[in-house]
C-alpha cells in the first residue's frame, strides 16, 4: 500500500468520523471563542454604579460651564424675543420672506388654529366647541396689533395664562414663522377693495363663498338650538360657568387675588369701573351689568381690574340669565 493511498484512507477515515459526530444535538458547552474582541471591557451600564467616582454614578453630568457646539444661544432677541434689559423687542430679528411666511402658515395651520382659528379669530374648534377652555383672544384685537412682535414670540416660547409653552414643539426659527404669518392675517383683515384689485384678487368670487359659508354656519347654528329654551336655572348657570372655565380666572370666595374679580357677594354691589371711552364711573352691579361683562367685557371694566384681558362669551339669552341667576346665589344680601 503506497503512503498516498494511505494518506487518501486515514483521511476519509477522519471525514467519517467527524460527520458522523454530527447528530444535530444543541451543545451545552460555549461555543469556541479564542478572540474575545470587546466582549469584556471595563465600561459600565447606564444608571450601573461606578465606584470610580464620589457620586458613584456611570452616568456623568456635562463639566459646568460647557455647551454643545452649536446649542449657544446668547442670542436674547432671536431666542426669546426680550433685549438686554427683559423687554420685548418690537420687531422681529428675521428677514420676512415668502418661504418663511408660507412655513409659518403651515405651522400656525398644525398648532395654533384649533384654538386661535385659521384666521385668528379666536374662534377655532376648540373654542366654538366649548369644551371648557379660557376663549383664545383675537389677534384682530387692537391691544394685540400693536403688541410687539416678542411679545407674540413669548407667548409661544413661554405660554402664557392657560396657553402651554410650545418650546419643545416649535424651535425658534418656527416661533417667528408663525409671529409673521400672524402679523399677516393681521393685515389681511384691514385690506381694502382697492388694494385686492391690486392683487388680481376676484372679490365677486370670495363674496360668494363667504356669503355661503355664512349661510352654513347660520344653519348649523340653527340646528344646535334646543327645541325648547330650557329654564335660566342657577344650575344650569353653574354648569355654563364650569363648561366655559370661567373658574380659571373668577372665583367664588371672596379672595381678590384672582386675575378677574370675585363673584362673591358681586350682585347689588356697587363700585367704580372704567368704561371703553376711558371715563370712571360708579355702577351697580345688577343683572345687565354681569351680562354686559360677559357679552362685552371692555365696555365696562373694573377700577381693580383694569389691565386684564377678557374675550367675549357669544352666549344664549337663557345662558346669560342662568350665570346670573347662579351669581346671585353667592350673595350674602
Amino acid at each position: 500500500m503506497t503512503s498516498r493511498l494511505s494518506h487518501k484512507i486515514l483521511t476519509l477515515a477522519a471525514a467519517a468520523f467527524l460527520f458522523g459526530a454530527c447528530q444535530g444535538q444543541i451543545s451545552e458547552k460555549p461555543p469556541v471563542h479564542p478572540q474575545m474582541n470587546m466582549d469584556q471591557q471595563d465600561r459600565k451600564e447606564a444608571q450601573e454604579e461606578n465606584t470610580f467616582f464620589a457620586d458613584g454614578r456611570s452616568m456623568r453630568q456635562p463639566v459646568e460651564g460647557t455647551i454643545a457646539r452649536g446649542y449657544k444661544k446668547d442670542d436674547l432677541a432671536y431666542y426669546e424675543g426680550v433685549d438686554s434689559r427683559g423687554n420685548w423687542i418690537e420687531e422681529m430679528p428675521v428677514d420676512v420672506t415668502k418661504d418663511l411666511l408660507y412655513r409659518g402658515k403651515e405651522r400656525y395651520e398644525i398648532f395654533c388654529t384649533p384654538c386661535h382659528g385659521t384666521i385668528g379669530d379666536g374662534q377655532g374648534i376648540i373654542m366654538v366647541g366649548k369644551y371648557g377652555y379660557v376663549p383664545a383672544p383675537s389677534y384682530h384685537d387692537q391691544r394685540l396689533v400693536d403688541a410687539p412682535d416678542g411679545e407674540l414670540y413669548s407667548a409661544i416660547y413661554n405660554g402664557v395664562r392657560s396657553m402651554p409653552s410650545y418650546a419643545t414643539q416649535i424651535p425658534a426659527d418656527d416661533r417667528w414663522a408663525i409671529v409673521a404669518y400672524i402679523r399677516a392675517l393681521q393685515k389681511s383683515q384691514n385690506v381694502d377693495e382697492d388694494q385686492m384689485r391690486e392683487y388680481g384678487v376676484d372679490l365677486a368670487a370670495l363674496n360668494a363663498d363667504y356669503s355661503a359659508e355664512q349661510r352654513r354656519l347660520a344653519e348649523l347654528a340653527e340646528a344646535r338650538k334646543p327645541k325648547e329654551t330650557p329654564e335660566p336655572t342657577a344650575d344650569l348657570g353653574k354648569n355654563l360657568i364650569t363648561q366655559n372655565a370661567c373658574g380659571a380666572c373668577h372665583n367664588e370666595t371672596g379672595d381678590p387675588g384672582g386675575i378677574g374679580p370675585t363673584w362673591k357677594n358681586v350682585f347689588g354691589s356697587t363700585g367704580e369701573v372704567i368704561t371703553d371711552a376711558g371715563e370712571t364711573i360708579t355702577v351697580t352691579k345688577d343683572a345687565d351689568y354681569i351680562i354686559e361683562s360677559i357679552v362685552n367685557p371692555g365696555a365696562k371694566k373694573s377700577v381693580e381690574y383694569a389691565q386684564g384681558v377678557m374675550a367675549p362669551y357669544a352666549l344664549a339669552d337663557f345662558e346669560l340669565e342662568a350665570i346670573v341667576e347662579y351669581i346671585k346665589t353667592l350673595s350674602d344680601n
